[in-house]
């Protein structure tokens, strides 16, 4: 009996509803989108392309195991293999052929760009065939189609190549082109089998070892003699789709980041949608007191009522979860590839999106829809009946002890957050916080809302007096007397206000903080650096003979993890080492010792943050094992011990050892300091002069090189802009509903002020105030939440506990807020007056 009048309600009551079908149908559609999102980061599918035509794949095993811990870690350089290991996989049953890869970055300085840089025999793999010249001999390269294009070369021609720390020309021996049906987005060329390895950043190791089956052999059976005969050896087995990350070796790491992101985001668009849902449905139910009254009246129980408002909530989110099953995939395909076009997600990662997704979405709409709907219409439906038909005292009574506790106890909920925030976490990771605290606040405040939005009238009530006359003494009457409805209004602003201010400013926050750790550590006035594969290292004893410069220093950075002793508190991804040269490190660097030198950063030498070595209870001249990004381990004294901000900290190498356990397997940069006297531009102009005689090296002052970081790290966050305005449009899609509802409701209200002798400007006057009200109390309160987080990480931070960004963000979220509220109240009232007074009295 209560379905059918649910269903019949539906058709009487459009305007409510479809205000509920347009709140649930955007939250189902967020959560999907965030859900296609994780599932692609969880598969993480690279479909292979070059190596295409190699049934199994061989590489080095990337995967670092921490002693008490079950999470698996990823190291951060490729793990190369013996060349040996080759002759040892062609000889087992089942395999035609095994190839050793050589790969390494290049670029063709004089028109080209980059590229990927292979050896001949591998062209089979894709399969690659000629379309002009002949295969490579010493001194020869194959370009593909695309690359011979862009740098305007055919078969014949004579190209420049820099490669592995050096340049050379090369003859430009063939051109060729992919298989049909093969895409390899990746400019490729390709050398001799003696210029490959050469050129290869680790001679006498391979990538990794491709292989081609028989045909007729069973790849499974060949894929167990393979590992059988490389028992006890650190490697990996890949086919299928998981062969296209031995090609893009960075999405390994890329899809931990991409699962983290959507499972934030989505989690936070459930607990949006429920009080975007909540406060729809509830205010819709307000609409219908007196409905629901005469109901209870006429012997409906407080059950059938409920019933009732839970299935015409069902009814739409039946319709809701239907129209959000092409629409999350859509948004989220859409997401994705502004994640690649930001270099977020390495664009050959594929997006995939199947049924999964769409069980937590439609988990999260049922939850939604049922919570929503109870939270939303408790009081519409205990009220009893003879108080809701009088409409008088049954909406001023808000307060209820259940209603404290819950409000006390998600405000201390927000407390203890942002205490661990402040006292406990340190740097970047303190911002994963962020969310879970703003919405205990948020739903504290909202809980004790009208009790706020009485103490903001009564703060505002004389200046708005003063301000606006009778209209404002009277929407200031009205807000005090109406404190239920107003703190309803209000808090769809605050929660709009509240996810905007303190997500926006976090972002803002974290670049800040990582730009000025990186500023505040670099001395150098100047920055040498490769189009492709590193600097030669014989380049920095050149630099340092240059009458302009007091010192200079090769640098590089990698990662590895402490295991004798292991660092508790180390960073997931391991401790981030930077390499520099013992010689110039003290002059290009900002660092201090305050134990030993960094004079004696030369071999196996390591200077540490005081925290690590306090943490891991070792000084100057003890030994420490670490496990390099390439696997490879390798013990480390300490000869210098510095202070460094907790959460930044960086450990200083050799350049030298740092540099042999990476994957280019050169230094990336020279930092340059100029000598006393000497400007930037001078200094500037004699390294130009310098890097003209080494083809593609790259000359970048102090500012140009801090400004690319700031520009990098910004553009890198456009992906949580775009989806924390997704989650500030639904936000603002409930302020909307929730004004429109609210004004819907006082229409007879209006027609008796305009009896009594109240214009229509008056009334305008008077909402517009009121407007100026509800904005005002959401912005307060939206303000207080988003300082619950954005105070705490600034400590964590920084010195200071104000977040860094322009005051202009805030001042536009204000001019939003009001301008939303205002336009979303006139328009109804403005229509609401339409009517004639003593036809609208009636209703």
């Amino acid at each position: 009996m209560t379905g059918k009048l649910a269903l019949r309600s539906l058709r009487h009551r459009t305007g409510g509803f479809l205000a509920t079908f347009l709140a649930l149908f955007i939250g189902a559609t967020i959560v999907m989108a965030c859900g296609g999102l994780m599932e692609t980061g969880i598969r993480n599918n690279v479909p292979p392309q070059r190596l295409a035509g190699a049934q199994i794949l061989v590489t080095g095993d990337r995967i670092h195991h921490q002693p008490g811990k079950k999470k698996q870690l990823v190291l951060s350089e490729r793990v190369e293999l013996p060349a040996g290991l080759v002759d040892e996989v062609r000889a087992v049953p089942g395999v035609r052929t095994a190839v050793g890869e050589r790969t390494f970055d290049a670029a063709l300085p004089d028109g080209g760009g980059t590229a990927r840089g292979h050896a001949w025999e591998s062209a089979a793999l894709t399969p690659y065939a000629l379309a002009e010249g002949a295969a490579p001999r010493r001194g020869e390269v194959v370009l593909d189609a695309a690359l011979a294009r862009r740098a305007r070369v055919g078969a014949g021609g004579r190209v420049r190549v820099v490669a592995h720390g050096g340049a050379a020309e090369y003859r430009v021996s063939g051109v060729a082109r992919p298989a049909a049906g093969r895409e390899v987005p990746q400019r490729t060329l390709f050398f001799s089998g003696p210029d490959a390895e050469r050129l290869s950043a680790h001679p006498g190791t391979v990538a990794d070892i491709a292989v081609v089956t028989r045909p007729g052999a069973d790849a499974g059976a060949v894929r167990a003699g393979i590992a059988k005969a490389l028992a006890g050896r650190p490697v990996s087995l890949l086919t299928g789709d998981d062969r296209g990350a031995v090609e893009h070796p960075e999405v390994v790491e890329g899809g931990e980041g991409l699962v983290a992101i959507s499972g934030v985001f989505g989690g936070l668009g459930v607990l949006v949608a429920v009080f975007v849902v909540a406060g729809t449905v509830g205010l819709s139910a307000q609409q219908r007191f007196r409905e629901l009254a005469l109901l209870r009246a006429v012997g409906a129980t407080t059950g059938q009522i409920r019933r009732m408002l839970l299935g015409e909530t069902l009814a739409v989110a039946v319709l809701a979860g239907a129209a959000a099953w092409p629409a999350g995939p859509a948004l989220g395909r859409w997401l994705f590839g502004r994640m690649t076009d930001t270099g977020m997600v390495a664009e050959t990662v594929e997006f995939a999106q199947g049924w999964i997704p769409a069980l937590p979405a439609y988990g999260a709409l049922l939850l939604t829809s049922v919570l929503g709907t109870v939270v939303g219409t408790l009081r519409a439906v205990r009220t009893k009946p003879v108080e809701a038909l009088g409409e008088a005292t049954a909406r001023q009574r808000w307060f209820h002890p259940v209603r404290l506790g819950l409000a006390l106890l998600f405000l201390a909920g927000a407390t203890a957050l942002a205490l661990v925030t402040a006292l406990v976490l340190r740097g970047p990771v303190a911002a994963s916080t962020a969310g879970p605290t703003v919405m205990c606040c948020v739903i504290g405040l909202a809980l004790l809302g009208p009790w706020f939005a009485k103490i903001v009238s009564v703060l505002l009530h004389w200046p708005v007096r003063l301000l606006t006359g009778a209209a404002g003494r009277l929407a200031a009457l009205n807000c005090r007397a109406s404190a239920i409805r107003t703190a309803a209004v209000a808090t769809p602003v605050m929660l709009a206000s509240a996810i905007t201010i303190g997500m926006l400013y976090l972002q803002t926050s974290v670049a800040a903080a990582t730009d000025r750790e990186f500023t505040g550590n670099l001395r150098a006035d100047a920055v040498l650096s490769s189009a492709a594969g590193g600097v030669d290292p014989s380049l920095v004893t050149a630099v340092r003979r240059l009458p302009g410069v007091a010192a200079a220093s090769a640098t590089v950075t990698g990662t590895a993890y402490t295991v004798r002793p292991h660092d508790g508190d180390e960073n997931k991804r391991g401790t981030t080492l930077q390499g520099v040269d013992a010689e110039g490190a003290g002059q290009v660097l900002a660092i201090r010792p305050t134990a030993g030198r960094l004079t004696d950063l030369t071999g196996n030498a390591i200077a540490l943050p005081e925290a690590a070595a306090r943490r891991m209870h070792r000084g100057i001249g003890d030994t420490i094992g670490l496990k390099m990004g390439d696997g490879a381990s390798v013990d480390v004294r300490i000869v210098a011990l510095f202070p460094a901000r907790e959460g930044f900290e960086t450990a200083l190498t050799s350049a030298t050892l740092l540099a042999r356990h990476t994957t280019a397997g050169l230094p990336a940069q020279i930092l340059v300091k100029a000598a006393p006297g000497v400007t930037a531009e001078r200094l500037t102009d004699e390294l130009g002069w310098l890097a003209a005689r080494h083809p593609g090296v790259k000359v970048s002052d102090r500012e140009t090189v801090t400004a690319q970081r700031e520009e990098n790290t910004r553009t890198q966050m456009w992906a949580n802009y775009l989806i924390v305005g997704m989650l500030v449009a639904y936000t603002t899609l409930a302020v909307v509903n929730s004004t429109v509802v609210a004004v819907g409701d006082r229409r007879r209200e209006f027609a008796l002020q305009r009896l009594t002798g109240a214009t229509k400007g008056q009334i305008m006057r008077m909402m517009a105030v009121e407007s100026g009200f509800v904005a005002a109390v959401g912005l307060i309160l939206g303000t207080l939440a988003a300082a619950t987080t954005l105070v705490p990480f600034n400590l964590a931070v920084s010195d200071g506990f104000l977040p860094s960004g322009p005051l202009s963000i805030y001042l536009a979220v204000v001019a939003a807020a009001v301008t939303v509220t205002l336009v979303s109240t006139l328009v109804p009232t403005w229509a609401a007056l339409r009517a004639r007074p003593v036809e609208a009295a009636k209703v």
